[in-house]
């Protein structure tokens, strides 16, 4: 019997954090969060300050879809070749170049029209802006997942949420106080100009290592019968027929063939993990209102506490997985969700005590922290190399459709038994997480195993 070997040392678990991989991820993260509020809340309080119509604001929340259908796209991203950019710099990084040019166009755009006359125009850059933002996610995830291996996915995952919080802190305060020490027009273009950053950080960095996509496309079985049966059709048919097959097809047959009869229940599981924290979500802040609590109250509380405690669970996260593996820190991190939904309750219980709403928010914020850093360490080792952008997209997709649909209700439940009774109904709803949690962790096929140190 071999002797087991030691867990990797909390030292050398630290050390990740100075890879080159995880540090690229703190400056793409805030590439990624840069955009997202720039085409939301803060583009609402610019058009409202321009006098725009609240009912024309509206209608702009429907350009936050592009993020949630951005798996149709996902196929074309990871498989197409760019005319000079993907030769140049490769697939990932040639689909960062074009997405971060598309968002610094659409900001530059934004940043030189007059809302009041030229609504529409501000609605056609916004979605450039937004479609390049729902791009640029799709190739940053597919470059992480591809440039390191499975035990440092979740220091990377740490490493982008501090990023990315960094890139909305950037997008909505340090867009605000520019706007009010200038101009609205010179904080778009100031945003414009960060864009640079994750430019710079995809110039610097290689491009990950990966089969060429011919090479996957021979050593795919459907697409090789697909050529084999479709001998004597015109040339350009039998290669876009390949491609489709490859681009759209293979990744889900991969996916049921690499999991059998276990693809379902994972499905399930990741429809299922954040569904608790989700499904709240959107009665949190009437929570806070209906208590008392000044907006300036709110605003404070979950910026100084909510950012701070959401970056520390991230890194704890990634410490944690590199320690420990996935497996028991997915049990862990679905249990500390579920629990801290309780403290909402708690909330609503006590009334307007400014402790218990720092209490409330560093809970809820480091829970979801950590737990968003290991599930997306756990979706990255569900990953085929060969279908990295594909696959991560309709499995990030799945991971929040059910709890935003669930949270359209919460109001409905609230005004019926009130708040105390929404966020305990809440927190049961995170029990077949922590089940199915718990039967993943015990399946070695599903969760990979913790690097180990011997002597540590």
């Amino acid at each position: 019997m071999p002797t087991p070997t030691p867990q990797r040392s909390w030292l050398a678990a630290l050390g990740i954090y100075c890879k080159a991989p995880v540090i690229t991820m703190l400056f793409l993260g805030f590439s990624a969060g840069l955009p997202f509020l720039l085409v939301f809340s803060t583009l609402s309080a610019w058009l409202r300050s321009d006098g725009v119509e609240v009912a024309a604001i509206g209608f702009f929340a429907w350009i936050g879809m592009l993020y949630s259908i951005k798996f149709f796209w996902a196929p074309v991203v990871d498989r197409l070749a760019l005319p000079l950019l993907t030769r140049t710099f490769g697939q990932r990084r040639g689909w960062m170049l074009l997405a971060q040019g598309m968002i610094a166009a659409g900001l530059i755009g934004l940043a030189g029209v007059d809302p009041i006359d030229n609504l529409g125009w501000v609605a056609a850059f916004a979605l450039l802006v937004a479609f390049g933002s729902a791009t640029q996610d799709i190739a940053i995830d597919a470059y992480r997942i591809e440039s390191a291996d499975d035990d440092v996915q979740a220091a990377m995952a740490s490493t982008y949420i501090i990023g990315y919080r960094g890139g909305l802190l950037a997008a909505g305060a340090g867009a605000l106080y520019v706007a009010s020490a200038v101009s609205w027009n010179a904080a778009y273009l100031t945003m414009a100009a960060l864009v640079g950053i994750g430019v710079l950080t995809v110039l610097i960095r290689p491009e990950p290592k990966r089969a060429s996509l011919t090479v996957q496309l021979i050593h795919e079985p459907k697409v090789r019968a697909f050529i084999r049966a479709s001998r004597g059709k015109p040339k350009t048919l039998r290669r876009l027929g390949a491609w489709v097959i490859g681009a759209i097809v293979c990744p889900f047959t991969d996916f049921f063939r690499r999991y059998g009869v276990k693809a379902m229940g994972i499905l399930v599981f990741i429809a299922v993990f954040r569904i608790s924290d989700l499904a709240m979500a959107s009665m949190a802040n009437p929570l806070y209102i209906d208590l008392g609590f000044s907006l300036a109250t709110i605003a404070n509380v979950t910026n100084i506490f909510g950012i701070a405690m959401s970056i520390a669970g991230g890194i704890l996260g990634g410490l944690l997985v590199a320690r420990y593996g996935i497996g028991p820190l997915l049990i862990f991190g679905a249990g500390l969700v579920m629990v801290t939904n309780l403290l909402f309750a708690v909330l609503a219980l006590i009334g307007n005590q400014v402790p218990m709403l720092v209490v409330t928010i560093i809970g809820d914020n480091l829970a979801n922290g950590l737990a968003s850093a290991v599930f997306i360490a756990f979706l990255s080792s569900l990953t085929s190399r060969a279908y990295t952008a594909t696959q991560y997209a309709l499995f990030s997709s799945l991971m929040t459709l059910p709890g935003k649909f669930l949270s359209g209700f919460g109001g409905i439940v609230v005004s019926a038994q009130g708040y105390a009774t929404f966020f305990v109904v809440a927190t049961v709803l995170g029990l077949p997480a922590i089940l199915l949690a718990i039967w993943i962790s015990r399946d070695k096929q599903l969760v990979p195993t913790p690097v180990t140190e011997a002597g540590s």
